[in-house]
């Protein structure tokens, strides 16, 4: 699975899952960034068809119900756009 990675400060294992139509999803990224934070990303409507299976199991063995966004920062994962609860994640 092809992420990519924005460079910034290193609080470990950050990784977006991200549909490249969802807003909330935009905001996500943008929050991210805007923190300064080192993590990598996936938008899953557009991997190639022979990774699209294995990104999808990815997401649903941390969530489940599929929804985006999906957040794993280290052991914790955050769904949807929560800003405080990302905020707490990286502190």
């Amino acid at each position: 699975m092809q992420f990519e990675h924005v460079h910034g400060t290193d609080r470990g294992v950050v990784r977006l899952y991200a549909l490249s139509t969802c807003g909330w999803c935009a905001k996500t990224r943008q929050l991210l960034t805007d923190l300064g934070v080192a993590f990598d990303y996936v938008y899953v409507d557009l991997v190639g068809p022979g990774e699209q299976k294995e990104v999808i199991e990815a997401v649903e063995q941390v969530n489940p119900s599929l929804s985006f966004p999906t957040v794993v920062i280290g052991d914790r994962v955050i769904v949807g756009f929560r800003e405080k609860e990302i905020r707490e994640a990286l502190a």
